[in-house]
């Protein structure tokens, strides 16, 4: 019976009544690859800011998410204009094999306040916030930040979407996982979602679903729209927000804890789930799945694992034997940071990976 949904499944699975196919059929790997199989022009909607000197990253993120997505890939690049040319260059220069588009954007937010949004935490970083408002015709979107790496496909990230329950319009992970080590239950100064806060260096958004709800808030007993609530909440808690645009989610969703679905951590594993100790069980059980490279790790000697995974990336060839162009050399340069914390645990930075790999050569071979 699921086989026998219409194409515009994503936008409706919502509505469908609870016992249709049992429920428990949407939630199996089997039935999300069948979907991509049987509808194969979907395309997965990936969005990123760049800004400053995020170039290098922002390519390695999206070479990252080619190298294993099974259905195709538009790109939503939002970056100053000085970088236009330079990722037309790089990315025209990719063998997409005709899966992957891109479209770039200028770093634009509302005329009357588009200074204060502009210097909030990190030079563009709240750009995020107004995709909803700037992608109007995108049903739904992934973004991350420039700093994220893919060791799996986009499609198992994309696939929550059909997790999502009727009250929920974006997904994230915890920002800890350890009480003890958090940041918003130890120094937040507002309101945070959950226990330890949240992360927004993935988040997955049904963003049709953000534009058409009415959120609580603790401005007004009026509920206020996506559009609405942004600016009065900057003001509202702007003198004491750490983070940003993330602060802003996580007052979000304190007030509306319905709307988010929350990741397990392997896929926004970031050095605080190592350096104090390995603290991501699910890491450990079935490996990375997004890495995250936060605090400028990939490009300095604090965190040598998290380099390692980057380097091997940004150098990897489009073509090339993964194996022995990505995978052993990796491993190898792994094997050398086991002095570090971060390192005693280096299998689970190459578990996902490995089995990333063999799983696309099964697919080739099937596909031969």
């Amino acid at each position: 019976r699921c086989k026998n949904l219409s194409v515009s499944f994503w936008n409706s699975y919502w509505m469908l009544p609870s016992d249709v196919c049992g429920m428990n059929c949407f939630w199996e790997a089997a039935f999300r690859y069948d979907y991509m199989k049987t509808h194969p022009s979907e395309k997965m909607h990936l969005a990123v800011v760049a800004c400053g000197e995020r170039l290098e990253e922002t390519v390695t993120m999206l070479r990252s998410a080619i190298i294993f997505s099974i259905k195709p890939l538009q790109f939503h690049i939002f970056a100053e204009d000085q970088l236009h040319e330079s990722f037309k260059d790089i990315l025209d220069d990719f063998p997409y094999e005709g899966k992957v588009n891109y479209t770039l954007y200028p770093i634009t937010f509302p005329t009357e306040s588009a200074a204060e949004w502009k210097k909030l935490f990190k030079p563009c970083a709240s750009q995020r916030l107004f995709l909803p408002l700037i992608l109007k015709n995108v049903d739904s979107l992934l973004y991350v930040d420039t700093d994220i790496l893919f060791l799996r496909p986009v499609d198992d990230i994309w696939s929550f979407l059909g997790k999502f329950n009727s009250t929920q319009i974006a997904a994230m992970a915890p920002e800890h996982e350890e009480p003890r080590i958090g940041w918003y239950n130890r120094f937040a100064r507002h309101p945070y979602y959950g226990v330890t806060g949240i992360n927004s260096g993935v988040m997955l958004m049904n963003m049709t679903r953000i534009r058409r709800k009415y959120f609580k808030n603790d401005m007004t007993p009026v509920r206020l729209q996506w559009g609405e609530i942004l600016m009065p909440l900057l003001k509202k808690y702007k003198l004491n927000i750490t983070w940003g645009d993330q602060d802003l989610l996580n007052i979000m969703f304190f007030h509306n804890p319905e709307s988010l679905y929350v990741f397990p951590c392997q896929w926004n594993y970031r050095p605080d789930h190592c350096i104090y100790g390995s603290n991501c069980k699910e890491a450990e059980e079935e490996g990375i799945f997004i890495l995250h490279g936060n605090r400028g790790v990939y490009h300095d000697d604090k965190q040598p694992t998290f380099r390692a995974v980057y380097e091997a990336i940004k150098n990897y060839s489009f073509g090339d034997d993964l194996v022995r162009s990505l995978v052993q050399p990796l491993e190898l340069e792994l094997r050398k940071t086991m002095h570090t914390y971060c390192g005693k645990v280096y299998k689970v930075f190459i578990k996902q990976l490995t089995k990333s790999v063999r799983d696309l050569h099964a697919r080739r071979s099937k596909g031969s």
